[in-house]
C-alpha cells in the first residue's frame, strides 16, 4: 500500500482545531472550561447521569485522563459524582444546573466550529467524509478493544511482563 498521510492530517487537524476552539470559547465568554472538558460536558448534555466507564467510551478519553478532568470539573461546580443506588461500586456523573446553563453558548461555538470545518464542502461531501471518519474510528476502537482484551487476559494469567500470551 502506498504511503498515506491521513493519520498525520488528523493529528494536525486535532491540534489546530483545539487552538481555534479555545479561542472561540473565549470569544463567547466561556472561560470556565477548556475544549477537552467541553467534550465531557457535551456528552453529558446529550445524556446525563452516566457511569465513568461509559463516559470514557463516549469521549474517547482514557479513564486516568478522564478522572483528572472530572476532578477539575467537579471543583468548578460543573458536575457531581453520585453512587449508583443498585451498585455502590459504580460512580455516575451528573451535570449541575450551572453546567446546564452553559449548553446553549457552547452549542453556538460548536456550530461555528462545524461551519469552519466544512466550509466549501457540499452536503454529499460532508456525509461521505463523516462516514469515512466513522469507519476509521470503528477500526481504531476495535483495535483498542483487542489490546484491552489481550492485556486483561495477560493480567488474569498472572504474567504482566509477557504481553504475547
Amino acid at each position: 500500500m502506498a504511503a498515506t498521510k491521513g493519520g498525520f492530517l488528523i493529528s494536525q487537524i486535532k491540534q489546530i482545531q483545539g487552538r481555534i476552539f479555545g479561542r472561540l470559547l473565549t470569544e463567547a465568554g466561556i472561560d470556565e472550561f477548556n475544549g477537552a472538558q467541553g467534550r465531557i460536558l457535551y456528552v453529558l448534555w446529550t445524556e446525563d447521569d452516566l457511569p465513568i466507564v461509559e463516559l470514557a467510551r463516549r469521549t474517547g478519553l482514557a479513564k486516568t485522563t478522564l478522572t483528572g478532568m472530572l476532578d477539575r470539573l467537579e471543583q468548578q461546580g460543573h458536575i457531581t459524582r453520585c453512587y449508583n443506588q443498585e451498585d455502590r461500586r459504580q460512580i455516575r456523573i451528573r451535570l449541575t444546573e450551572h453546567a446546564r446553563s452553559l449548553e446553549q453558548r457552547y452549542q453556538e461555538v460548536s456550530d461555528k466550529m462545524n461551519r469552519l470545518f466544512y466550509r466549501g464542502f457540499t452536503k454529499e461531501e460532508i456525509l461521505r467524509f463523516d462516514t469515512m471518519l466513522d469507519h476509521v474510528l470503528k477500526n481504531l476502537e476495535a483495535e483498542e478493544k483487542r489490546y484491552d482484551t489481550k492485556e486483561s487476559r495477560t493480567a488474569e494469567n498472572g504474567n504482566p511482563d509477557n504481553k504475547n500470551s
